[in-house]
């Protein structure tokens, strides 16, 4: 945005009116920016032409009362909401927030009466920042507003035979249901979005929005999509700038032509986007004999999202692609992300070069870094490259792409001759990696994914646990040596980085585990150095126990959660001092940060100067010195995609079972709590309860050390990692949530419907209860069960 001051006669600058807007401790819209400037007249009109550039380019935003503040920050004055109260501290969130990242937690700075504010409570507010974070002065309570719920409108019969509507949440973590007081345009049945008004028994539903059907093609995935408020539509603006850098002219010029190299990109048999591909030969020249030479490209998706522009400010706000069984969100237009970004054979496509010398020990010895040209030889996936390797590796030998399971009617899709040689090659230099690997010796969890499987319209053919292949590890094993080279050329350079740190464990968690072992009766000592190989020699010693899949849940529940900063603290997980993301740049924005940052230390900008598009493809200045902000931002937005993948599987697994409601299913207990214990289907996955009400007529008592429910008597106990048989009695695809009780268990029970949250009791003074699930009139549609 250029500043105009001359564009009319008294017209502030950009800059200027930022800074009014900065420095005011009053809400500031149109009328004080051009009361403070003395406008008037033709200067107001073109103010407001003004005020638009600016929000339309992001540089600053429009807060709800059409007060403006500063793009990606907090306003000066702004609505709070109470979201926490913690031993008498009041911590409060923007009731609105639109900057990429998840909403700042502000500290409540309460004046006069102490604990005047409850939970829900909405405040206008003075916003300050202090110590790294920020602090809210209350100027005025305001009228109550709504929490949103995303949920179904289910209907039951209430007294005298009147039907009353209930928002059934979409949350498996909800307890009851919400009495609606408005549907607005929205239908029995209908996935909506509600705002909650009232307090405690009071509480009513209103309908604000419409979703839709909740069982049409990719509905499970649209409610957590709603639910999570991920985005998911392009504006137009990003679009249309998409659609330029499509056309971005591609030549050699600056850049290393590697195509004539035979290299390949190996992923998922259902991948979307192809962000990397591998080459590999053997060093026969200089002192590395026995060593190899690899290359690791990655798409140079820097070229075309450029600093600053309206690609770059969405990929920033989105953080991530978000994956679902039923489609992607992606961080990027389909235009780049799956078009001229994605490395696809026999195309010419613009890549970041990583190069590597690997010795005789698999250890890295050295790396460079380049722009490059490349035109893949083939795609191939996981399970076409791992059988294509084992049968060249057989006596037969012989091997054609079709034997390998590949399909040969899609021209791209054909293997040269020198394929298979390429393979070998590959497979060759990752018993390097692997051996370097084994010695780093960093944590080995192999915990099983859940993979669902969908025919082609849209219903749920199969879910299972993906294979491991060693296809897989291959490539993981190239990606972490390209991701440890790329921190380290910019640790060289002296240059920012945007690492990917994992921590040690902390002591508590680390206790707790301590507690749980002892009560598999294996020992844990605190005093010794924490490093990946002592959970390794654990999970080595539980190689034959049935109970080796609730060791390495406990194990994952010690982990601290990996996440991005400029400040390295190591990778634990991978016992490396040292690593950044690289190699996934179309879905994940810190690797374009990665590459950005590559391109300035090493000098890598390329001939051309776009009109339409920003000219600079390196990191910049100010994004160099806002990493650690960026980095809170996209960390919380990969919490966010993680939590929104797995609760949509979840709502698949209830929606494959829903049909088995009253079969016996095998499960295993992964928790235990007071009022129950959790189990899960074994082989499938997804947590359903059975509440301790069910268990039979004896009291159980809670034990918290042993993580068991104990029958009075001593007769039945439940422990965490047991497998048993369980009757299902609901599966919810909305919610995702499953219900189970024991075979033998006494009807009734748990099949009544928890207390409603208003309190409503029938005539004989009994909550009022009804079937769970899916209501009656819901169909699903196109699924196999």
């Amino acid at each position: 945005m250029k500043n105009r001051p001359n564009s009319a006669p008294g017209l502030p600058s950009s800059q200027q009116i930022i800074d009014f807007i900065t420095a005011s401790d009053e809400p500031v819209g149109k009328r004080e920016i051009a009361k403070h400037f003395a406008l008037h007249g033709n200067e107001k009109v073109a103010l407001k032409a003004l005020l638009k550039d600016m929000t339309d380019e992001g540089l600053v935003e429009l807060a709800p009362g059409r007060a403006f503040h500063k793009h990606g920050g907090l306003p000066r004055v702004t609505v709070l909401r109470v979201a926490a109260i913690d031993g008498g501290t009041v911590w409060a969130v923007p009731e609105h927030w639109e900057a990429a990242g998840p909403a700042p937690r502000l500290r409540v700075m309460e004046q006069g009466r102490k604990r005047a504010l409850g939970m829900g409570d909405r405040i206008l507010a003075r916003t300050e920042e202090r110590g790294g974070g920020h602090v809210a002065h209350p100027m005025k309570k305001l009228q109550a507003g709504g929490e949103t719920v995303i949920g179904v409108l289910v209907e039951d019969m209430g007294p005298g035979g009147k039907p009353i509507l209930w928002l059934r949440p979409a949350d498996k973590r909800a307890r009851y249901d919400f009495a609606v007081a408005d549907k607005g345009d929205a239908s029995v049945g209908d996935l909506v979005r509600a705002e909650l008004t009232g307090r405690g028994p009071a509480i009513k539903a209103k309908v604000i929005d419409r979703i839709g059907d909740p069982f049409a093609p990719k509905s499970l995935s649209m409610i957590a999509i709603a639910r999570h408020e991920i985005p998911h539509v392009f504006a137009a603006e990003t679009i249309a700038e998409a659609e330029v850098a499509a056309k971005l002219p591609l030549t050699p010029a600056g850049r290393e032509d590697l195509r004539g190299l035979p290299i390949v990109a190996i992923d998922p048999i259902d991948a979307r986007d192809h962000d990397d591909a591998v080459w590999a030969e053997p060093d026969l020249d200089g002192p590395n004999k026995g060593g190899f030479r690899a290359i690791v490209a990655i798409a140079d998706v820097s070229y075309y999202v450029r600093p600053d522009g309206a690609l770059d400010r969405e990929a920033r706000r989105r953080g991530n692609s978000v994956y679902f069984p039923d489609q992607v969100v992606p961080m990027l237009p389909e235009t780049l992300s799956a078009g001229v970004c994605s490395l696809k054979a026999g195309q010419d496509r613009a890549a970041m070069a990583c190069h590597l010398v690997i010795d005789k020990h698999g250890k890295v010895t050295s790396w460079r870094f380049t722009r490059a040209l490349v035109r893949l030889r083939a795609n191939i996936a996981y399970e076409h490259a791992q059988a294509a390797y084992d049968k060249s590796t057989s006596p037969q030998r012989k091997l054609g792409p079709q034997e390998a399971g590949q399909d040969v009617s899609d021209p791209s899709l054909r293997w040269d001759d020198d394929i298979i040689p390429a393979l070998k090659n590959l497979w060759a230099c990752w018993a390097l990696l692997a051996k370097a690997r084994a010695a780093r010796a960093p944590l080995d969890l192999d915990l099983p994914e859940r993979q669902v499987i969908l025919d082609e319209a849209g219903g749920i053919a199969e879910i299972r646990v993906r294979d491991r292949l060693d296809s897989m590890r291959l490539i993981e094993d190239y990606m972490i040596a390209a991701n440890v080279a790329a921190a380290k050329a910019l640790e060289a350079k002296k240059s920012p980085v945007m690492y990917r740190i994992h921590e040690p464990p902390s002591r508590e968690k680390l206790v707790s585990l301590k507690d749980y072992l002892e009560t598999f009766e294996q020992s844990f000592a605190l005093g010794q150095v924490i490093t990946p190989a002592v959970f390794n020699r654990l999970i080595d010693g539980f190689s034959e126990d049935d109970r080796l899949p609730e060791i390495m849940q406990a194990i994952l529940r010690s982990q601290t959660q990996a996440y991005y900063g400029p400040a390295n603290a190591g990778h634990f997980g991978l016992a490396l001092g040292s690593y950044a993301h690289f190699t996934s740049p179309i879905r994940r924005y810190a690797d374009l940060i990665v590459h950005r940052a590559l391109v300035d230390s090493y000098k890598l900008e390329v001939p051309g100067k776009p009109k339409e598009l920003p000219e600079r493809t390196g990191l910049g200045e100010a994004d160099a010195k806002g990493l650690s902000r960026i980095g809170e931002a996209i960390s919380a937005l990969e919490r966010r995609a993680m939590e929104a993948e797995r609760e949509t599987v979840d709502r698949y697994v209830a929606a494959y079972l829903a049909s088995k409601t009253g079969e016996i299913v095998q499960a295993r207990i992964t928790g235990v709590q007071p009022f129950g214990f959790f189990a899960t289907v074994d082989g499938l996955g997804g947590d359903g309860l059975v509440p301790v009400s069910t268990l039979g007529s004896e009291r159980f008592f809670y034990d918290e050390a042993a993580r068991s429910l104990d029958s009075e008597h001593g007769r039945v106990s439940f422990t965490t990692g047991q497998r048993l048989d369980l009757r299902l009695i609901d599966a919810n695809p909305i919610s995702g949530a499953l219900r189970f009780e024991l075979p033998d268990a006494p009807e009734g029970g748990y099949r009544n419907r928890p207390p409603r949250r208003d309190g409503t009791k029938d005539k004989a003074g009994k909550h009022a209860v009804g079937k769970r699930g899916r209501p009656a009139n819901i169909k699903h549609k196109g699924r196999r069960r």
